[in-house]
């Protein structure tokens, strides 16, 4: 039985939903809770005053509370255009050449032959395994081409 590929932009948009659902509950329980604490701020202010006529000590105390902000929704700034991208030159190819090389067992190159004497090298391999009772092969190696720099 197959599952069904989820898509991830709805998922997104029903997290972001219920966020906001979230965030408007806290904001409107909020909003109760500060107009009851007003409501018996007010009758407090009304008792103070009846006691004390002369003190206006308790006058700012509604502009110290801090009331709820509303977050301010950032403006989405244009998206700059992206450059275009330059067009890097090719990479210079380097010209190879190939050779052959004579290896030891811990493949050290012990000599070095041009192409065309494979011949020469495998004779060598052979003579140096025999000498030195330890196995020698041959193998190509390729290596750069150096050219002349002509002035």
């Amino acid at each position: 039985m197959a599952r069904r590929t989820l898509n991830r932009r709805d998922l997104r948009d029903q997290y972001e939903a219920s966020e906001r659902r979230k965030e408007d509950e806290n904001r409107d329980e909020d909003e109760e809770e500060v107009e009851e604490e007003e409501d018996g701020d007010e009758e407090e202010d009304e008792e103070d005053e009846d006691e004390s006529a002369g003190s206006d000590d308790d006058e700012g105390d509604e502009d110290d509370e801090d009331a709820p902000k509303k977050p301010k929704k950032k403006k989405k700034e244009p998206k700059e255009k992206p450059k275009p991208k330059s067009r890097s030159r090719a990479a210079k190819v380097v010209r190879m050449r190939m050779i052959w090389g004579v290896f030891n067992n811990s493949n050290n190159v012990v000599q070095k032959f041009d192409f065309p004497r494979r011949q020469d090298a495998e004779a060598m391999a052979a003579k140096l395994t025999a000498e030195k009772k330890s196995t020698h092969f041959v193998q190509g190696i390729k290596e750069p081409i150096e050219e002349k720099k002509e002035k």
